[in-house]
C-alpha cells in the first residue's frame, strides 16, 4: 500500500501550475471582464453568464469552469499574430505550467477551490464572432481550447494560485499499479 500512495504521490508532484488570469462574462456576447480573484460556487463561477444561464450555449451545454493554458495563447501569438490575452478566448481561468488535458477526469485545487476536469472545450464558430477575428476558432483548435471543469468544493481563486493534483484519474493510477505488479511479479 505504501507504494501505490507514493506513486500517488509522485503524479501528484507532476502536474502543477499557476493562475495567471482571470475572466468572467455577465452575458452571451459581452467582453470578458478580467479578475484578480473570482468567487467558485457550486455550479460555476458567481457572476459569470454560464452560472447566471446568459451563456450562448444555456442551458444544454454548460461548462461551469473553463481553463485554458497561458502556453497556448503564446503560441497561438506567435503562429497567427492573434494575440487573445485580453480575454477573447472566452475561457475563465488561464494556467501556467501543466498539460490540461492531464487534468482531465481528474480532482485538482486552485487557490480555496476543487474541481473536477470533466471534458476538453475545443472552440466554435460563436467564440470567432464574439472575438471579432478570423481565425480565433482554428488557431485555439481542438488541442488549445482549454477544458471545462466542475467545482467540486467551493472556493476563491485568485491570480498567483497554485494548482495542484489532488486525485489522478482512474486509469492512470490503475495503469501504474498494474505496471508495479508486472514488474514485480515478472509478468508481460
Amino acid at each position: 500500500m505504501a507504494d501505490d500512495d507514493s506513486a500517488a504521490a509522485d503524479a501528484r508532484a507532476d502536474v502543477h501550475g499557476t493562475v495567471e488570469a482571470l475572466w468572467t462574462s455577465p452575458e452571451d456576447g459581452a467582453p470578458m471582464e478580467s479578475h484578480e480573484s473570482i468567487d467558485c460556487v457550486e455550479g460555476g463561477i458567481r457572476g459569470d453568464r454560464y452560472l447566471r444561464g446568459t451563456g450562448h450555449y444555456s442551458p444544454f451545454d454548460v461548462c461551469e469552469v473553463t481553463f485554458v493554458a497561458a502556453e497556448a495563447l503564446e503560441t497561438i501569438r506567435e503562429e497567427t499574430g492573434i494575440d487573445l490575452t485580453d480575454g477573447r478566448h472566452r475561457r475563465n481561468v488561464i494556467v501556467r505550467g501543466p498539460d490540461l488535458r492531464d487534468l482531465l477526469a481528474t480532482t485538482f485545487r486552485v487557490g480555496e477551490a476543487t474541481f473536477r476536469g470533466t471534458r476538453p472545450r475545443p472552440p466554435c464558430a460563436h467564440v470567432e464572432r464574439v472575438a471579432g477575428e478570423e481565425g480565433v476558432a482554428r488557431a485555439l483548435g481542438r488541442k488549445r481550447g482549454g477544458i471545462c471543469a466542475d467545482v467540486v468544493e467551493p472556493g476563491a481563486v485568485r491570480v498567483g494560485d497554485e494548482l495542484e493534483l489532488l486525485e489522478a484519474d482512474p486509469r492512470t493510477v490503475g495503469r501504474s499499479i498494474a505496471d508495479r505488479l508486472r514488474e514485480a511479479f515478472g509478468g508481460e
